[in-house]
């Protein structure tokens, strides 16, 4: 770390808009009370900045060492990580309770993917399998670690309740990167199979329906999740200027008029999020979990297995390894299986494309995913099937 050298073997440095400061190898009573100056004068030298304290070479913190940084937390109004923290000092912090009052960071380890298949891949991240027991999901993003310990969080409120769900064990390096270890007995995704093995499609659209019927048997209590209503008005308040202005008010009127419902939603269901361990489905990519109507699911689904085609028919291949029409194949077989045939999924399959459509465009506008080249041509697309659809849907429940 290059910086300013301070006193007890400490550093500091500004690196990515935040503080950095390199403790030393011990804080205890000789050295506590210099050691919470000399971060404070560093912290009051940035002051807009969060302070990360790395604590990578500290071996041994004594009750001073923690009430200095209880001290400095509360002061600097939460501004305050510990990162790079070994096993036994982090055990110091858990015991003591501190891990909830502090943001306190393990040491990773390391790890490399170099020669491991991979078996999912998306926006996000991509899987990889380690060994027979073993997958990674490393994530695209550097700055990751917030989606990372939500889902985490995510993974087991939903754990909790009856959800099926593998839960993330360790969080290593990869590189640059982070990742999430899970381990998942001979593990593959309900896509992938379908991809090496498309005589068991019938049978995993079977499992996956299945699936999605427990998940949204369970009733989350009030509160806990995030209500999918709020998240989806939300994108439509970001395509204020996109859309005209009377079908936002009326797409707008139609989620206000959806009841509550808190029965849990995955919010990105799609095959590659589903792994198999030895036949058994189970969720990973928690992070979007919330609450609310079916028909938020199966918008998720729409936007992966259709509205990404559209206009662009060599994506399914690209991004799930099968042909538009085994997509659309897919989809309908999941939506018949799950809403039964005739008119009322014809009803349900205009409700989900509405609400689809709304997910669709945040990805390609705000989320910038998508070829940039049709962006223009799908934002068009949409909104001429949303203006088409909204003159008979008049409600989104389904």
């Amino acid at each position: 770390m290059n910086g300013s050298n301070m006193k007890n073997g400490m550093k500091s440095v500004v690196e990515e808009n935040r503080l950095v400061i390199l403790l030393g190898e011990k804080i205890d009573s000789s050295n506590a009370a210099e050691t919470e100056q000399q971060i404070r004068l560093a912290m009051e030298a940035n002051p807009e900045l969060p302070c990360f304290l790395d604590a990578r070479n500290t071996k041994y913190i004594s009750s001073a060492g923690l009430r200095i940084l209880l001290s400095l937390q509360k002061k600097a109004q939460n501004r305050i990580t510990v990162c790079e923290v070994s096993a036994e000092v982090y055990d110091v912090f858990s015991m003591t309770g501190l891990t909830e009052i502090l943001k306190v960071q393990r040491r990773m380890r390391s790890i490399s993917v170099e020669g491991c298949p991979v078996i999912g891949s998306g926006a996000v991240g991509t899987v990889y399998r380690l060994d027979e027991d073993t997958i990674v999901k490393v994530y695209n993003q550097p700055d990751s670690l917030p989606m990372i310990e939500q889902e985490q969080k995510r993974a087991k409120q939903a754990l909790i309740r009856g959800i099926p769900t593998a839960i993330s064990y360790d969080v290593v390096r990869v590189g640059e990167k982070y990742g999430s270890v899970f381990e998942l007995v001979k593990a593959d995704t309900c896509n992938h199979v379908i991809v090496q093995d498309p005589a068991r499609t019938d049978e995993i659209i079977g499992l996956y329906v299945a699936l999605m019927k427990t998940v949204h048997a369970v009733r989350m209590p009030a509160g806990e999740l995030p209500d999918a209503r709020a998240v989806y008005a939300g994108y439509l308040k970001d395509l204020t200027g996109m859309l005209p202005d009377d079908l936002i008010a009326r797409i707008g009127k139609l989620l206000r008029e959806m009841p509550e419902d808190l029965h849990a939603v995955h919010g990105d269901i799609q095959m590659k999020n589903v792994m198999l361990s030895e036949d058994e489905p189970m969720l990973i990519d928690m992070e979007t979990l919330c609450v609310g109507n079916p028909v938020f699911e199966f918008a998720g689904l729409w936007v992966t297995y259709c509205a990404f085609n559209e206009d662009d028919p060599g994506n399914a291949m690209a991004f799930l390894g099968i042909d538009t029409q085994t997509c659309e194949a897919i989809y309908r077989k999941v939506l018949s299986l799950y809403i039964g045939d005739g008119q009322r999924m014809r009803e349900a399959a205009d409700r989900i494309r509405v609400v689809g459509a709304l997910r669709f465009l945040y990805i390609l506008t705000v989320m910038r995913l998508g070829a940039s080249e049709l962006m223009e041509i799908r934002v068009r697309h949409t909104r001429e099937m949303l203006e088409k659809l909204l003159e008979t849907v008049d409600t989104l429940v389904l």
